[in-house]
């Protein structure tokens, strides 16, 4: 088996596993994988912005997140899907956003800030995933758009990545390739998984 074939196979498994989990459980895990990350301290002192998502499906919720950043005065993002520059694909750019501030939908049931909101740079993201493995290596729906953005935000400087998942979610292993970018954490309703090479 190939190992494209072999990721098509784990994102097909992961995502019905995941549609699979009650919404009242979902809903309660939620709020707690928030107060992880937050009693984490990974965004203790954060002065940046920080970007996170517009859930779909069965996605862990960030937004209760956000809204708890925003109390902090944190600046936040949330992605949206442009044409690049070079007229080649698309990309994900990341616009200014803050809760209950307008939002206009973006394709595959999610919501994105207006075109007018500024476009601005990231020096955190709240990334989704299918699913993740305790490497903190991520298993996302196939079309690299956050490995790019992640490759593109690192090598313009410090950026910290999580992932926002259900502990269901985990694998023992995501098959990597050399383009994939793996987390520096994942929060979940258990708690955060830090890899051991990267602890202090």
């Amino acid at each position: 088996m190939t190992l494209v074939a072999l990721k098509a196979g784990l994102r097909s498994e992961a995502a019905k596993r995941r549609d699979a989990l009650e919404i009242d459980d979902r809903l309660e895990w939620d709020q707690q994988l928030t107060e992880n990350l937050l009693a984490s301290g990974l965004l203790d002192g954060f002065g940046g912005t920080l970007a996170a998502y517009w859930p779909m499906r069965s996605e862990a919720d960030p937004r209760p997140l956000m809204v708890a950043l925003k109390e902090r005065g944190i600046a936040l993002a949330l992605p949206a899907m442009v044409r690049r520059a070079d007229g080649d694909g698309r990309e994900i750019a990341f616009r200014s956003w803050t809760p209950w501030e307008p939002i206009m939908p973006g394709g595959f049931g999610t919501l994105i800030p207006l075109e007018s909101a500024p476009v601005v740079q990231p020096t955190a993201l709240i990334v989704p995933l299918l699913a993740f493995d305790r490497r903190c290596h991520r298993l996302g729906y196939g079309k690299g758009h956050y490995d790019r953005a992640i490759a593109t935000l690192t090598a313009q400087g410090p950026l910290l990545a999580i992932g926002l998942a259900y502990a269901a979610q985990e694998i023992a292993e995501v098959p990597a390739e050399p383009h994939d970018q793996s987390l520096y954490a994942v929060a979940t309703e258990r708690g955060i998984t830090i890899p051991d090479r990267r602890k202090s």
